[in-house]
């Protein structure tokens, strides 16, 4: 019987590249998910970020809105939270409900004072709300 000394346990090498590997796709997954994540910011603050972000604001009515069915783009004017009016201008048809959003989340990045959204959002009002008196 040999010594507990004497005998050497190490660790089969399937295993320690097994751990590197896990360890490393956990890593990518952190990267990606921090690099996936868009801030909510205003209009203002797109245009000196120069990045994807997200805008919260209402559509300015009064300005109208417009599809251009031959570029396939739709585009009108977004009111930020800070009062600050931008257009914008989606690559695709116009969201659903959108003359009757309460507010609008545009998701893209301000170019030469245009905000190119790749998304934009509408929310509706509640059909649970109470509705005002007239």
């Amino acid at each position: 019987m040999q010594s507990e000394t004497s005998v050497k346990r190490s660790i089969p090498i399937k295993f320690v590249v097994a751990a590197i590997a896990i360890l490393g796709f956990a890593g990518l997954g952190v990267s990606a998910l921090l690099s996936s994540s868009v801030e909510y910011t205003n209009a203002t603050r797109a245009e000196q970020l120069g990045k994807t972000v997200q805008i919260v604001g209402t559509w300015v009515k009064e300005q109208g809105a417009e599809y251009d069915q031959h570029k396939n783009l739709f585009s009108f004017h977004l009111r930020d939270q800070q009062g600050k009016v931008v257009p914008v201008v989606l690559t695709g048809a116009k969201p659903n409900n959108f003359e009757i959003a309460v507010s609008v989340v545009a998701k893209g990045r301000m170019e030469n004072g245009v905000f190119q959204a790749s998304s934009v959002l509408t929310k509706c009002p509640s059909k649970y709300e109470g509705q005002a008196e007239q």
